[in-house]
Order: C-alpha cells, then sequence, then structure tokens
C-alpha cells in the first residue's frame, strides 16, 4: 500500500484547516497537488476519508478514526527530527505564533532578528489576531494571551506582566490643561475601547470610592488605535506599558493622575497544547522572549 508521509500530512492539514486552499496555503503547495494527494490515500485505504459538504469538508466516521493514526505517524516523524536536532543542541523546525496585533509590535517583531541569530534552524511564522484564536484550528503552535485565562485545558506560561497607565500627550494637555484630580477627567476627551466593557475601567477611584468606569468620548476596538489617537492628541487613554513604553521614553505621552493612579498589571501568558515534538522550540523560543521582557521590555 505505501502510503507516504506527504499524504498523511495533507490530510491532517485539510482537517485542521477545513478546506483544501487552506491547506495549500500552509503547505506551500497548490490546491491540484493537496486534491491529489487525499485522492491516493484513499485510494490506498479503499475507503472516503471526508466528504464535501456545502460550506466545508467533514470526516467520515473511518477519517476520524484514520486521523488519529495519521496524527501520530506525522508526530512521530517531527519528533525523530527533532530529537536529531536537539542532539545538535540547536531546536529546529517551523514555530508558529500567534500575538494580538500591539504586541506584536512591539514586543515580538524588535525581538526577533536576535532570536533568529540564537536559533537559526528555528523557522517563525507569525500571526496577529485581536481575538482568542483555537490552537488547533488555526494551526498555531503558541499563542500570546493579555489578561487573566479562562481556558484550563492548554499548557500556559506566564512572561511576564505589563502595567496600566494613564497617558495623553503633552499637545493635549497644553491644549486642554492637566487633569489633577479624578472629578477632572469629566472635562476632558476620553479615549475607551468598543469592547470589553472591562477595559474601560481605569485604575482611579471615582469619588464614592468604586473602581472608575469611563465613558469614552472617541471608542475603538484596538488598543493600537488607541495609542495613534492618543499620540495626535485627541484625549487622554489608558494603555499597558508593553506598547507605549517607547513612547513615554521619548516624551511623545506622559502620566496623567500619575500619583493618584492604583498600581495594576495585566499578566501575559504564552499558552500551547502540550505536544512533545514541539517542545523544544517553543521552550527557547519562550525562554528568549521572557529573558528580554525581565531584562528591558516590561
Amino acid at each position: 500500500m505505501k502510503i507516504t508521509l506527504d499524504e498523511l500530512l495533507a490530510f491532517t492539514v485539510v482537517t485542521d484547516s477545513g478546506s483544501i486552499t487552506a491547506a495549500a496555503e500552509q503547505l506551500g503547495q497548490t490546491t491540484s497537488g493537496i486534491s491529489r494527494a487525499l485522492s491516493r490515500l484513499e485510494s490506498k485505504l479503499d475507503t472516503t476519508l471526508l466528504r464535501r459538504t456545502t460550506r466545508r469538508l467533514e470526516l467520515t466516521e473511518e477519517g476520524a478514526l484514520f486521523l488519529n493514526h495519521a496524527r501520530q505517524i506525522v508526530q512521530s516523524v517531527e519528533q525523530a527530527e527533532e530529537q536529531i536536532a536537539l542532539r545538535r543542541e540547536m531546536p529546529a523546525g517551523r514555530l508558529r505564533v500567534n500575538a494580538a496585533a500591539p504586541f506584536m509590535e512591539h514586543v515580538i517583531v524588535p525581538l526577533v532578528g536576535g532570536f533568529r541569530r540564537r536559533y537559526p534552524q528555528v523557522e517563525l511564522e507569525l500571526n496577529s489576531d485581536n481575538q482568542i484564536i483555537d490552537l488547533l484550528e488555526r494551526r498555531t503552535d503558541v499563542a500570546i494571551r493579555i489578561g487573566e485565562l479562562r481556558d484550563s485545558s492548554i499548557h500556559a506560561r506566564l512572561l511576564g506582566r505589563s502595567q496600566l497607565r494613564i497617558l495623553a500627550s503633552p499637545a493635549y494637555l497644553a491644549r486642554h490643561g492637566e487633569p489633577q484630580q479624578v472629578t477632572d477627567l469629566a472635562r476632558h476627551s476620553l479615549l475607551g475601547f468598543t469592547q470589553p466593557e472591562s477595559l474601560n475601567q481605569w485604575p482611579l477611584r471615582a469619588a464614592n470610592g468604586e473602581r472608575l468606569t469611563i465613558t469614552p468620548a472617541l471608542s475603538a476596538s484596538s488598543g493600537e488605535t488607541l495609542r495613534h489617537l492618543a499620540l495626535q492628541g485627541e484625549g487622554i487613554v489608558q494603555l499597558a506599558d508593553f506598547m507605549t513604553r517607547e513612547d513615554c521614553r521619548q516624551g511623545r505621552l506622559v502620566p496623567v493622575l500619575a500619583e493618584l493612579t492604583e498600581t495594576e498589571t495585566q499578566p501575559i501568558h504564552a499558552v500551547y497544547y502540550r505536544n512533545t515534538q514541539l517542545v523544544a522550540r517553543i521552550t527557547c523560543f519562550l525562554d528568549y522572549i521572557s529573558e528580554q521582557m525581565a531584562h528591558d521590555w516590561l
């Protein structure tokens, strides 16, 4: 029968991505090549593994049974390759990393050069999403998540914490004056998030002693958008240090109500499924990122 690894890989990637087109993009092949690989595999097994619906491909009962075996074989080969690399004390292979766009831009991207020089055989694939993703569905090895975690089915590693601060541009404060107490914010243009509402709770105390929840004069779904609005002098904003560190260092943004701001930090975790063959390259990446963050970034 002589089933090939390429056929097994095509089958598992099509299953994970939900389409032949997506699988072809991920594997760097043509859709016709992926289709032929699936046809050969089904022919060799003399069974149908996938059926096409109006929306996507779905596993047959036989396909679901065979998928577990196919995954084990592919993972065993990847693990063998990884072990050979480990013998040379040099992690190797592709590592797919997903993070929110601001964290990718302000933290990960500046560290990529140093990481690649240290681990030249690790092939990074960087993707950005502002929503929480399904790691398996998006074929992601490790994702960076900011804030408290809710999913207990994945392995998580705390990389560090980033403090939240109230900030504005010097130009905005020159035009509108600098607030001296929390109640002064009512006369200012406040920049906030469209969702979730918790991001519009600032580390300040209102007159009734409760945590201040702002009503934004201008809202955005992205922290990076709010950062640019603040830099352009459109108002006062609450953002995390990891994305405003350089702005504050260069004086483009300055703290507002610093003495009244309570210390609040957001945890930054790396999350991934336990997967033996990926341990070496995940570990070296996370070690490097957390080392650099601890040294200079947070």
